[in-house]
């Protein structure tokens, strides 16, 4: 495929932290690391709890912040008795950009399938949002040598019936489980060949242009130090962040270190 350049894209997944007063005083801290013109190099999202969106849209649009607001979750359908969920019509009226979908605590904790994935991220399209969909492996798998197959399998059963055009639009995240809080740290170079795999398997389901628009993120205990590495690899289009994330400071120094 032809190489092209990508505008990263840096989303801070706070999960289930802050109040909506600490996620006002981070977004302060955040906005006195990083510059308006920092902002404008990379896309930056935050996804803070349902409890802080109102608080931090009020924010964003009277500061004119160049930040984006995203949702951690949703459900799919768009109203009903479903008690506990959300649904992507009530995240848009409240001006929410980017949804993750998928994550591996949906996945592993919720039970959350590959069918339910797909449904939800095709909701979120419909809804003109953007779906981050999270694929990843444990270690099980990967010491199986199935990684890169279970991983296109997961993007192949995420993509099932979406239109190419709304292809192009969406993030995809690469979270390598077996990585995250366990010690076994993962590469740039492990990040680098995951992404090109999943790459290539959008390039087979589409074509290659559109695999070429379609970014992919990298997250796996990202911080401050090892930010950069791994964005200066080609298919790394940027980081899902978490722990590194709820301090505005530190937030705003991997966005330094990626752009």
């Amino acid at each position: 495929m032809e190489k092209i350049t990508r505008k990263k894209i840096i989303c801070g997944n706070w999960k289930m932290n802050h109040s909506h007063y600490e996620a006002v005083q981070t977004i302060q801290q955040l906005k006195a690391t990083v510059s308006e013109e920092d902002l404008i190099k990379a896309d930056v999202v935050i996804h803070p709890p349902f409890t802080s969106l109102r608080s931090l849209q009020t924010i964003f649009e009277a500061e004119k912040l160049g930040i984006f607001l995203g949702a951690q979750h949703c459900y799919f359908e768009k109203s009903g008795a479903f008690t506990g969920e959300i649904s992507p019509e009530m995240l848009l009226k409240l001006h929410v950009t980017f949804v993750i979908v998928g994550h591996s605590e949906r996945r592993t904790l919720f039970n959350q399938s590959d069918e339910i994935v797909n449904k939800t991220a095709k909701a979120i399209s419909e809804a003109q949002m953007i779906p981050v969909i999270c694929v990843g492996e444990s270690q099980k798998i990967r010491e199986a040598g199935e990684h890169f197959d279970f991983v296109a399998s997961q993007v192949e059963a995420a993509l099932s019936g979406f239109r190419i055009d709304t292809v192009k639009r969406i993030v995809l995240a690469y979270e390598p489980i077996w990585a995250i809080g366990t010690g076994n740290n993962a590469t740039a170079e492990d990040a680098q060949d995951m992404c090109a795999s999943i790459r290539k398997k959008v390039s087979e389901l589409y074509d290659s242009d559109t695999a070429n628009l379609v970014r992919i993120q990298y997250g796996g205990s990202v911080n401050e130090e090892n930010a950069g590495s791994f964005c200066k690899k080609y298919d790394v289009d940027g980081l899902l962040v978490g722990g590194a994330s709820l301090d505005g400071v530190k937030f705003g120094n991997v966005i330094k270190a990626v752009i």
